[in-house]
């Protein structure tokens, strides 16, 4: 237990967590949303602070990103709890730990040595991942700052619901971030999710405006997000916030509670990317489709072949100077 950040006291010894949009009031003895912030004696208190659930090397095109620091490898992290309850959750077994079972569980990784990880194993980054980063803040930011000063980057794979104050405070230890924009109705976000759509789209754009390299992920699940009206208003809405944002459309397996559809068809993936380029959306990638045409990058200008990739491996990088050796537009991203 460590006293956490962003909170304040109410009255009856309340406490207003003010780390996540579920802003949670919480009485004393209970836990918020995420299970794994408790209020004791009137404080508010990280469960999870330095008990890493999962710690493993992964390539960054896993996370996913393909505009961030491509070809190398991401030291990546991550504390049971989420404070969304997705009913198609991929990682439930984890990120529904607290909330299912009751139980906290993970072994003794302190920030510096997740740090030291990092660097012996030549990871060009940190990635805070598996489950939602923003419900162990405090472990993921004491390790981002001193990530950034042993010269590595920070990422964030996000179901975006973390508040301004979380952002501001995480400040410029934040590089990039993958988030799920899981689909693009209320109801969706409500029935499924059991959060708000509002607060997503908002950290998108706040992210954007701070200077975070951000890609966005959906999973297309069939019958709940993938209509063809839904998915134009979503690509049209994210080119409006850029169109050098990369989408993720990604294949569902049925996972979890939700087993009312089999896998997402091929077809589904590849009339998504139609939309998200017909919007104006410069690079559109399928996922979990391994093999697939849509993995790989392409100039938006000329549209030569600058990255081949098969899954997450990069068979060639074509790029000169970060540009196209054809046309030299330059592909969007970082470290490219």
């Amino acid at each position: 237990m460590k006293e956490a950040m962003l909170w304040e006291s109410r009255d009856e010894g309340r406490v207003r967590c003010k780390l996540c949009a579920h802003r949670c009031l919480i009485k004393e003895g209970d836990l918020g949303v995420c299970g794994v912030r408790q209020n004791e004696g009137g404080r508010l208190f990280t469960m999870v602070y330095g008990r890493a659930v999962s710690a493993n090397l992964d390539p960054i095109e896993k996370k996913p990103l393909f505009h961030f620091l491509p070809g190398t490898t991401s030291f990546s992290v991550a504390a049971v709890g989420c404070n969304f309850a997705c009913e198609f959750c991929q990682n439930a077994e984890i990120s529904q730990m607290p909330r299912n079972q009751g139980r906290i569980v993970g072994h003794d990784l302190p920030p510096e040595e997740i740090v030291a990880q990092a660097k012996k194993t030549s990871a060009a980054s940190i990635s805070y991942t598996y489950t939602e980063p923003t419900i162990f803040f405090e472990y993921a930011l004491d390790t981002a700052r001193l990530a950034t000063a042993a010269g590595l980057k920070n990422v964030f794979v996000t179901n975006g619901y973390m508040t301004e104050e979380a952002l501001e405070t995480i400040g410029s230890d934040l590089h990039a971030a993958n988030v799920d924009l899981k689909a693009f109705t209320k109801d969706f976000y409500r029935r499924l999710c059991h959060a708000r759509l509002e607060p997503v789209k908002e950290t998108i754009v706040r992210m954007k405006a701070r200077g975070v390299w951000v890609e966005v992920t959906t999973l297309l699940i069939p019958g709940e997000n993938d209509g063809e009206e839904e998915l134009k208003a979503l690509a049209g809405w994210l080119a409006g916030v850029g169109v050098d944002i990369p989408w993720h459309i990604s294949r569902y397996y049925p996972r979890y509670r939700y087993t009312k559809s089999g896998p997402t068809p091929t077809g589904s993936i590849h009339q998504a990317r139609e939309i998200g380029r017909a919007a104006g959306l410069h690079y559109v990638y399928a996922g979990n489709l391994w093999g697939d045409e849509g993995e790989k990058t392409y100039c938006h200008h000329c549209g030569a072949l600058l990255i081949d990739r098969t899954g997450y491996t990069i068979r060639a990088n074509r790029l000169e100077g970060g540009a196209c050796p054809k046309c030299r537009t330059p592909l969007a991203g970082e470290g490219v």
